[in-house]
């Protein structure tokens, strides 16, 4: 009965040409916005009666009725919204048709490693945390990856995501990003790779990012990298050593560290090592496969960002003297 009355008021309302003026009239009042939630489920009355509890200055009776006089009153979606000051109940359906959720982004930064995306997604306030009380095991069995460990599996990009979303589909999203980018990379890989997977490398494009100091190296870094697996030569690279530390680095890489075997110490162990230390971009990846035809074995950091390669052990020594301990 008292739907009825409503519709017969606004019908009324109507025949005046009164609905038209309170159709865009704001309901959103002061200069911030309001935050609106509809669950799964909600039906139109229940959603008139959300958007006045979120503080919109209307009533829900109005609303409801106005929803249902659209006719799109069954095409309302549920999600997390932000109703701008201003927002009119001809806007505030139109939005919550089309489903125009309010989004934040969160990035995953190229070569940072599976605790820095921990940590990442546990300081992200507006993502619901479910990802925080699973075990990396547990996780990557929920992401439908069970056994596979979670290092370098995710790609490192810019996600949007709605207030209240789940961290554990943000990774899925993320997870299939890098599914997509290294199945690219692997489809071009050069003939004479020495790699024998797409798991190969993805490991080998997290060593590749850690190692490029500027982007036109990359591939030559690779090449070296490529160079040495083809002979059986150690890979000798830092950041897997540094990897294998975990919250044992400090800061200060010593020689005891490059003598202490982990399986990521590339100087005790041949080959690559058993997962990817780092989220690689998709530079890396395509470095990784496609890496720079070169007869360089070895490199070594300059102190400008860039790299010194050499064919020979005594010019690479050389090098070392020249870059690392300042003697011409």
């Amino acid at each position: 009965m008292r739907r009825f009355l409503v519709l017969i008021v606004l019908a009324a309302i109507a025949a005046g040409g009164g609905a038209f003026w309170w159709l865009h009239q704001p309901i959103v009042a002061g200069p911030q916005a309001l935050e609106l939630a509809i669950e799964p489920g909600t039906t139109p009355r229940g959603v008139a009666r959300d958007v006045v509890a979120a503080g919109a200055q209307a009533d829900a009776r109005m609303l409801y009725a106005w929803f249902r006089l659209s006719g799109q009153d069954r095409g309302i979606k549920a999600g997390n919204y932000e109703l701008p000051p201003g927002t009119t109940p001809h806007g505030l359906l139109q939005k919550l048709v089309r489903g125009e959720e309010s989004l934040r982004a969160i990035t995953l930064v190229e070569g940072w490693n599976w605790r820095q995306v921990r940590q990442a997604l546990a300081r992200e306030e507006q993502l619901r945390q479910d990802a925080a009380a699973l075990s990396d095991e547990a996780l990557m069995t929920q992401l439908g990856r069970p056994g596979v460990h979670p290092e370098g599996r995710f790609f490192p990009d810019t996600y949007t995501f709605a207030k209240g979303s789940s961290d554990v589909a943000l990774l899925r999203r993320a997870l299939h990003a890098m599914d997509r980018r290294l199945e690219a990379a692997w489809a071009q890989r050069a003939p004479d790779t020495p790699l024998k997977s797409a798991d190969e490398a993805l490991i080998l494009a997290s060593i590749v990012e850690k190692e490029t100091g500027r982007a036109s190296d990359r591939a030559q870094i690779a090449g070296v990298f490529a160079n040495r697996l083809r002979i059986g030569m150690l890979l000798q690279t830092d950041p897997t050593v540094i990897y294998g530390l975990g919250d044992k680095f400090d800061g200060n890489l010593r020689r005891r560290d490059l003598q202490t075997d982990t399986p990521w110490n590339t100087y005790t162990r041949s080959g690559l090592p058993p997962t990817p230390i780092a989220m690689p971009g998709k530079a890396s990846l395509v470095a990784a496969v496609q890496p720079e035809a070169t007869r360089a074995l070895y490199f070594v950091a300059r102190g400008d960002g860039t790299s010194q390669f050499s064919t020979s052990l005594d010019e690479h020594n050389r090098a070392v003297n020249r870059y690392q301990r300042g003697q011409q």
